[in-house]
C-alpha cells in the first residue's frame, strides 16, 4: 500500500472528493493525509479526516497565508487543535520567499509558533520551503539548539541538496512529489537517488504539481503511484518494495497515524 503523504483534499468538491478518494485506493494508495492551510481549513481538514476512516490531517498556517487570520496563532492554540485523534501532524508551515504574500519577519514568526507546536505536542512538522532554503535550516537548527524537540519532513522537495542534507543532520525526512517525474528534473532525481531510503516518503500535493504522465492536468492521490514509481526507478527497486519502504517510513515519521 502506497500512502499520499501530502494532499489538499479541500480543493475538491465534496461529491468529487469521494470519488477521488476511491481512485486513490483503487490504484493502491490505501491512505492520505489532507492538509491545513489557515486555522479555518485546518478545521475543514479535521472534517474530512472524520468523513473516512482513511484520511488523516495535518493543522496549520502556510507561509502564503500568514498574514490572513490575523496575529500568528500561539504554540498553544495549534497543539490544542492537534490533540484530535485524526490530526497527526502540523502544518504545512515554512518559509516561501517565491510570493510576496506575506512578509518574511511575519512567515518567520509563524514558522517558529508552528516548530514549537510540533514539540509542544509530539508531533511532526510538515515543512513547505520556496527559496528559503538558508532560513529554513538556520531556524531549525536555532529552535533545536533552544532546546525545542520535533521531528520534521521536507514535503514536497524542489529545494537543494544542502538543505536536503542539512535536514538529514537533523533528523529530518524528505518527502517527493511529482515534481521528481518532470523531464527538467534531473538535478532533483539525483538529490534523491543518493538519499536514505529510511528517510524518504512520497505525495502528490494534489491537486497541484500532477505527475508525468497527466502533466498540466489536476492532480489527485491516485497519482501517487507515479511518482513512487520514478523514486523506484532511481533507487533499483520494484513497486512493491518502494510501497513498503515508503509506508515503513511513514508510520515511523507519523506514528499517530493508526
Amino acid at each position: 500500500m502506497l500512502i499520499d503523504s501530502h494532499c489538499h483534499l479541500d480543493y475538491f468538491s465534496e461529491e468529487e472528493r469521494r470519488f477521488v478518494i476511491q481512485r486513490a485506493k483503487a490504484a493502491g494508495v490505501g491512505q492520505m493525509v489532507t492538509i491545513g492551510v489557515t486555522m479555518t481549513k485546518s478545521r475543514e481538514a479535521i472534517a474530512m479526516a472524520e468523513a473516512d476512516p482513511d484520511v488523516f490531517a495535518c493543522v496549520g498556517v502556510h507561509p502564503n497565508h500568514a498574514g490572513e487570520e490575523g496575529p500568528v496563532p500561539s504554540p498553544d492554540t495549534i497543539a490544542e487543535l492537534a490533540k484530535h485523534p485524526k490530526v497527526i501532524g502540523i502544518g504545512e508551515s515554512g518559509l516561501d520567499y517565491f510570493y510576496d504574500t506575506a512578509p518574511k519577519d511575519l512567515q518567520q514568526e509563524n514558522f517558529r509558533a508552528h516548530i514549537r507546536a510540533a514539540a509542544l505536542s509530539g508531533l511532526p512538522l510538515a515543512i513547505h520551503a520556496r527559496d528559503a532554503d538558508d532560513d529554513i535550516a538556520r531556524i531549525l537548527a536555532e529552535e533545536r539548539a533552544g532546546g525545542q524537540q520535533f521531528d520534521f519532513l521536507l514535503h514536497c522537495f524542489s529545494s537543494t541538496r544542502a538543505l536536503a542534507e542539512a535536514a538529514l543532520e537533523m533528523g529530518g525526512y524528505i518527502s517527493f512529489s511529482g515534481i521528481l517525474t518532470f523531464p527538467k528534473s534531473q538535478e532533483l532525481r539525483d538529490i534523491a537517488a543518493s538519499m536514505p531510503l529510511d528517510r524518504l516518503l512520497v505525495e502528490t500535493d494534489s491537486p497541484f504539481l500532477a505527475p508525468v504522465p497527466f502533466r498540466g492536468k489536476r492532480n489527485e492521490p491516485a497519482h501517487t503511484v507515479h511518482t513512487a514509481k520514478v523514486l523506484g526507478d532511481l533507487k533499483g527497486l520494484a513497486p512493491e518494495a518502494v510501497a513498503s519502504l515508503t509506508t515503513t517510513n511513514f508510520r515511523k515519521l507519523y506514528g499517530k497515524a493508526v
